[in-house]
């Protein structure tokens, strides 16, 4: 378990490389440019998360001036994913989660009931933030690890589900993002865009980032569209003119360095992704595979980080007015990105649906941070993380995340029984993806004679 503890705290820069090196060996990529190939993805996550950080050392400040400027007083401090993950990681139920998902996964992969191979182990924290969470509302560890276990099958799922998507998308074939924080706001995108659709002149709207660009110049190219944005935020939180002309230029700087990170995040992945289609289309012919990844890859899209920085001032506003919301968006605003990353791919990158949509998202789960805050506090107390001066912490990643609440609040009311029931409908939908489905288009091809 030590061992196992230490691999985790390498982080995802220096423990996915690890785990693409010996991916890549097993499915046969050559010693020298599998090693290159996890290298590459190691060093473009260490670029894009000091691009992430420059959001976040931009944002941070100007959103805290922001409160104090138009005088705002909320008494739940947002600590931030960084916060949440060493919460989950942090004690002996939460360090299992990575081999209950690994088993998991490989037991999925076996009997055909996934076709997500998932890579992007350090991510299994987000099933042991809401374990963790259940054993401090239970005291039942038990029944905290079996929350783990089923979290897990439902981020499966999810991947299975919205891979196609991202592939038509983002344009990453074989690639899915079974991602804890990302992957449920794809379920609430759908039936947004089902509303959307029917509303008149709304749905005539077009606003993906080259419509607008075409359209407004200059203005619309998505660099420029951040430097806008910042202008804005920096004037409301009553910064002087040159704070207000270093935010613009830092955003803006976000906008154009974060999608060529994630340019050298695939440039990484592409030789490992042939291997692994090689590979199943010689051993397994009639099955396709996808390699489960960290949903940052998405977060560099124009129509993403156009969307999420127009969020930011909204969820802002949102904190303060909304009744019953208790939590200061702090550490996590800069990475409202994945939480939205998902929506966008259902909208086509229509940035009005993306803004509509994640502003309803946010405004969400603000209250159910607020409702979560008092176990998130008891569970970084447990792991003995340093609070501060801070009497109640959350996080909007994963503390606003929907599948939060559904856990908890399950657990809360029916125990064992809840979270069997979500496990029950997880494993529904990963047969009817990876059984029935398949059965139906093929014997729908055999009757058009094909």
């Amino acid at each position: 378990m030590e061992v196992l503890q230490w691999f985790v705290d390498l982080g995802p820069s220096v423990m996915l490389p690890i785990l693409l090196f010996i991916f890549g060996l097993i499915l046969g990529t050559k010693p020298g440019k599998a090693f290159k190939a996890g290298l590459t993805v190691g060093i473009g996550f260490i670029g894009l998360n000091l691009v992430i950080g420059l959001l976040t050392d931009s944002l941070g400040p100007a959103s805290k001036a922001m409160v104090d400027n138009f005088g705002f007083s909320l008494k739940t401090i947002d600590v931030g994913w960084p916060a949440a993950a060493a919460i989950s990681y942090g004690t002996a139920l939460g360090s299992l989660a990575i081999p209950v998902g690994i088993g998991l996964n490989v037991l999925l992969l076996i009997f055909g009931l996934t076709r997500t191979l998932n890579v992007d182990i350090w991510d299994y924290w987000h099933c042991a933030f809401t374990g963790s969470l259940v054993y401090v509302l239970t005291g039942n560890f038990y029944l905290g690890l079996y929350t783990i276990a089923i979290h897990v099958i439902v981020v499966f799922f999810l991947g299975d589900l919205i891979a196609k998507d991202i592939s038509r998308f983002y344009g990453f074939p074989n690639i899915t993002f079974p991602h804890g924080a990302s992957a449920p706001s794809y379920l609430l995108a759908l039936p947004m865009n089902w509303v959307f659709d029917r509303i008149p002149v709304f749905n005539k709207l077009k606003a993906d980032p080259e419509t607008i660009q075409k359209r407004l110049g200059i203005f619309g190219d998505t660099t420029v569209m951040g430097v806008l944005i910042g202008l804005v935020i920096g004037y409301l939180a009553g910064y002087n003119v040159t704070e207000i002309l270093q935010l613009a230029v830092s955003t803006g700087a976000v906008m154009l360095l974060m999608p060529r990170m994630v340019a050298l995040l695939m440039e990484g992945l592409s030789p490992i992704s042939e291997a692994a289609s090689e590979f199943v289309r010689k051993r397994l012919p009639n099955r396709d595979l996808y390699i489960g990844m960290d949903s940052a890859l998405s977060v560099g899209h124009p129509a993403v980080l156009s969307s999420a920085l127009i969020i930011v001032p909204i969820t802002l506003f949102l904190a303060v007015v909304l009744p019953g919301n208790t939590v200061l968006p702090f550490g996590d605003l800069a990475t409202i990105p994945f939480l939205i990353c998902l929506m966008t791919p259902v909208f086509n990158g229509n940035i009005v649906r993306t803004v509509v949509a994640g502003t309803f998202y946010m405004a969400v789960g603000l209250l159910i941070a607020s409702w979560a805050a008092p176990l998130i506090t008891e569970a970084a107390l447990n792991a003995n993380f340093d609070i501060g001066d801070s009497t109640s912490v959350s996080a909007l990643v994963d503390g606003a995340v929907w599948t939060t609440y559904l856990f908890v609040g399950l657990a809360k009311v029916l125990s064992w029984t809840g979270i069997t029931i979500i496990g029950a409908v997880a494993m529904g939908g990963l047969i009817y993806l990876n059984k029935i489905k398949p059965k139906r288009t093929v014997t729908n091809n055999n009757d058009l004679g094909m």
